[in-house]
């Protein structure tokens, strides 16, 4: 098997693309209304990608505590200023578990755990 997508219920699709492709650089694929009152758009590049669907009074969703998608990033001292110029707060970070890798944690527009990682040395 392969892995194809993870799918996000979002509240706000433009909020969300503004923050899956304008910030973390996703490349938009796709964009439809497959029915009336939702709304799907895939985003990344590769084989695997991101699902974002929007439903009509579904409202904002419930994530759990212990779930979280990882980018990487070339450089998180760039990321952390782009976030502060986007006034998204960290969460948690940055955090150095070892001599290879940097990382912190953000939200999405919805409440999506986010972890921005740098490999270092690479």
């Amino acid at each position: 098997m392969n892995y194809l997508w993870t799918t996000i219920h979002v509240s706000d699709m433009d909020a969300s693309l503004e923050f899956y492709r304008d910030f973390l650089g996703l490349e938009l694929m796709e964009r439809v209304n497959p029915a009336e009152g939702i709304e799907l758009a895939f985003l990344g590049s590769g084989e695997t990608r991101v699902e974002l669907i929007r439903r009509e009074g579904e409202g904002t969703p419930a994530f759990g505590k212990s779930l979280s998608m990882g980018f990487q990033t070339a450089s998180l001292e760039a990321a952390m200023k782009e976030l502060e110029n986007r006034k998204i707060p960290v969460l948690e970070g940055p955090n150095q578990p070892g001599p290879g890798i940097r990382f912190l944690y953000i939200r999405d527009p919805d409440g999506m755990k986010i972890q921005l990682v740098e490999l270092l040395n690479q």
